[in-house]
């Protein structure tokens, strides 16, 4: 239900049940909870997430489960769901959704989870959990809104709409919409991020993703704090090595 290849530095991870939409039941969830915590310690410098087959990219939980549950069950899921999004986050390289095709509900809230966003010209996105009844329930309702502004954010989430890659590209929830062979639109932008080195990186998204949460001045501290953090690396001896002496320089990550 999961698979995992090897391209170069990248590790492309795919959401594999093409004939449920590569939608992620019990087994599917818990297959990407462990292909996660492999990727954690791999040796990767970039992350691709991307669905089998050419009509989905991932349709979310399986409705077929979405049965009668106590409290607690539904609690628990949200939280499980919530929880596979962090370990996106917190991976310690950048990650890149390439939306294929359909991409709904928790599978959308996962995509929100990576650093990047790409999406065909021709797919199709959206949280239709409203039209069963349901509140979103695996991160949507807070990392969309910071992501689009909370306007846009609502349209989406309590229309229940779909939209393309197009207008997707147009209100920011994907950073470029795309032609074309999806593995190499995402191969071809991780090569902007697979040479620097990954604590720096790190440390920039760091600042970003709190940037939401903080004052202005306070968030001038935090980029103060991790801006020195950096410079303690041996790969920012480097980085200015390298530049002086024009060339380029061979980050260790460290």
């Amino acid at each position: 239900m999961i698979d995992i290849e090897r391209h170069g530095d990248c590790a492309v991870l795919k959401f594999n049940r093409p004939d449920a939409l590569n939608a992620l039941n019990a087994d599917g969830l818990s297959a990407l909870e462990e292909a996660l915590k492999e990727l954690e310690t791999s040796d990767a410098r970039a992350l691709i997430l991307t669905g089998a087959g050419d009509r989905a990219y991932c349709a979310g939980a399986d409705i077929n489960e979405l049965g009668p549950r106590t409290p607690g069950q539904v609690r628990a899921a949200a939280r499980r769901g919530q929880a596979i999004g962090l370990q996106i986050e917190n991976l310690p390289f950048p990650s890149i959704a390439v939306i294929n095709g359909y991409a709904l509900g928790g599978g959308l809230e996962l995509s929100l989870a990576c650093t990047f966003r790409l999406a065909a010209r021709t797919a199709m996105m959206g949280f239709p959990e409203v039209k069963l009844g349901i509140c979103t329930g695996w991160g949507g309702t807070q990392r969309l809104p910071r992501l689009i502004g909370p306007q846009d954010a609502l349209d989406l989430l309590m229309s229940g709409r779909l939209i393309d890659g197009a207008e997707a590209e147009n209100v920011g929830l994907v950073y470029s919409a795309f032609d074309g062979d999806p593995i190499e639109a995402g191969l071809t932008f991780a090569a902007n991020f697979t040479a620097n080195s990954l604590p720096a990186m790190r440390f920039v998204r760091e600042a970003v993703l709190r940037a939401s949460d903080l004052v202005l001045e306070e968030g001038f501290r935090t980029e103060a704090d991790l801006s020195t953090l950096s410079y303690q690396l041996e790969d920012s001896a480097e980085g200015v090595a390298a530049f002086l002496e024009k060339r380029e320089p061979a980050f260790k990550d460290r």
